[in-house]
């Protein structure tokens, strides 16, 4: 016991650091962190705590929950980045805790628990995520919450009814989260895995009806009162846009392939990815001679990949609930390679093809101060990052030349912080790459915008929707509108921008650059002055004005 809580707290001091620390150095990121933080300040300003809006207007694009956390993170920190990515940080962290416990309950082994908890919280895709405003991160730990207590339940007879109640009522909130699948997703896993047994009675008790009417009154009133007050306006957006239409059309056309989750996958728990590729081959092929945790660990895989891989709109954080799962199953191949003396051989090739990988990063951060030189004002910052790799690098070496597993495993998690660490030196540097802040705060300490209409491109709007408050139009006279249409004007014709610059007398516009030669061909064709009043990142400020009439 004493030995858990030790190393439960080690896990609650890193995760802070991985997850938390220093969240509001850098500004909300265009276009999906100014998206969710939008629509929770503009819930705010209309004092809703039921419907979401955006742009003015109710939008239903994801559930209520994480709108309901963020407002209240505004409530206790004030509306700012910080707040803003709380509680996806903060639930990263339950997450790191649940495998730590979901671990300890199959393998009865506390340091390799706390190997499939390091790895999580140390893989690339659960960090960027905890880290940035999305649903994602909820959604996957109330997923994992759901199934730790399903197990909890289900490894002792004294515990199924407190476990049974708990995960349906995780399923509730997670469907709250990001939608239907958050039910799917942990029910058919535990009832795949139970029929597999032969144990499919295991859920015809009265703790399931309970839990189940627990679910239901958790998750159903706000979809019901969105049904009744928005009728088809909800229901169309929310499940055949978000949900049906996702399924047979891909929004991400490039993504559609049959291996992109395959891939994502390995590369995104980046750098434990060689090590879970192996533990995903041995975890497989001794499948058949076990039926207890690791067939619990292969439903909860199966499901979670059969449920997104059919679909053609795929994105990389969509699997994020499979990530619990295969850190899990990397702890247990980490720890078996590394304890076992059979397993020496294996664990040095796949720790040295590691380390080769590794040096890339140092390696390309040079390559990149060369190249991209005119968009670095100075190359200390990253001088100093290549510095630390090195060192790292070097340490790592060491650890393995002496053949010192477990101190290459911890220096080996330490990928991110290495990372981080130079954040505060460049944020002047990336942020405006990253957010629309500077071009805004420039627009309203410069220029008189008052309450006009600011045109926009489309990576754009939301930021600058949020750091102005102004009204938006969408400028792009090639491109197809949006998937979601948001409330605003769509400039999508010459005609209809002339109209709206005519119409303001004196507009603002922050574009991408591939737009500049539209607005260049309507200023010329149609009798407009255009200034670039300044570039900041990827976004043109101009100023357009009618040309005055000699």
């Amino acid at each position: 016991m004493k030995k858990d809580t030790k190393y439960v707290l080690i896990l609650i001091v890193l995760s802070y650091f991985f997850f938390m620390f220093g969240n509001g150095i850098i500004s909300l990121s265009d276009p999906d962190e100014v998206f969710y933080t939008l629509t929770a300040k503009e819930m705010v300003q209309k004092n809703s705590w039921m419907t979401p809006y955006m742009f003015g207007q109710p939008q239903f694009e994801k559930p209520i929950l994480l709108y309901w956390l963020m407002r209240a993170g505004f409530l206790v920190f004030g509306i700012n980045p910080f707040s803003a990515r709380f509680f996806p940080a903060f639930f990263a962290l339950l997450g790191v805790i649940a495998v730590y416990l979901l671990a300890r309950i199959f393998f009865k082994s506390e340091k390799k628990a706390f190997l499939g908890a390091l790895v999580l919280l140390s893989g690339g895709l659960y960090v960027g995520l905890a880290r940035t405003v999305f649903t994602d991160m909820i959604f996957t730990v109330l997923i994992l919450l759901a199934l730790l207590c399903f197990y909890w339940g289900y490894s002792d007879p004294r515990r199924k009814t407190a476990g049974l109640i708990l995960f349906f009522a995780s399923m509730g909130l997670a469907v709250l989260a990001k939608g239907p699948l958050g039910f799917t997703i942990p029910f058919l896993t535990a009832l795949v895995f139970l029929l597999i047994r032969k144990e499919g009675r295991f859920l015809l008790c009265r703790a399931s009806l309970w839990g189940l009417a627990l679910c239901l009154l958790i998750c159903l009133p706000w979809y019901l009162l969105m049904i009744k007050k928005y009728g088809s306006l909800f229901t169309h957006e929310f499940f055949y846009n978000d949900h049906i239409r996702r399924f047979f059309e891909a929004e991400h056309i490039t993504n559609d392939t049959w291996y992109f989750y395959p891939a994502s996958m390995i590369g995104c728990i980046f750098p434990w990815s060689l090590f879970l590729a192996a533990g995903l081959f041995y975890f497989f092929r001794g499948l058949k001679r076990t039926k207890g945790p690791e067939l619990f660990l292969a439903c909860w895989i199966a499901v979670t990949f059969l449920t997104f891989q059919p679909a053609h709109s795929k994105l990389t954080s969509y699997i994020l609930p499979l990530f619990p799962a295969l850190a899990i199953v990397a702890g247990n191949f980490l720890y078996e390679a590394a304890a076992r003396q059979e397993k020496r051989l294996l664990f040095s090739r796949l720790a040295l093809a590691t380390l080769l990988s590794l040096v890339l990063i140092p390696v390309g951060l040079l390559a990149a101060s060369m190249i991209f030189k005119e968009y670095i004002p100075s190359a200390l910052p990253v001088y100093f990052l290549i510095v630390l790799f090195v060192v790292w690098i070097v340490l790592l070496f060491r650890a393995l030349i002496d053949y010192r597993p477990f101190r290459f495993i911890h220096l080996l998690a330490l990928m991110v912080p290495i990372f981080l660490s130079v954040i505060p030196f460049i944020k002047d540097q990336i942020e405006p790459y990253l957010s629309s802040k500077q071009a805004c705060e420039y627009l309203i300490s410069e220029q008189p915008i008052g309450q006009g209409t600011i045109a926009a491109s489309k990576p754009f709007l939301r930021g600058v929707r949020y750091y102005t408050g102004n009204e938006m139009a969408f400028f792009n006279t090639y491109a197809k509108n949006f998937f979601s249409p948001h409330p605003i004007i769509f400039l999508d014709t010459d005609e209809k921008a002339e109209s709206f610059f005519r119409s303001q007398g004196v507009s603002f516009c922050v574009i991408k650059k591939n737009a500049v030669e539209d607005l260049e061909r309507i200023a010329r064709d149609r009798g407009f002055e255009i200034t670039l009043l300044k570039k900041a990142g990827l976004e043109y400020i101009y100023r357009v004005e009618p040309l005055k009439k000699k």
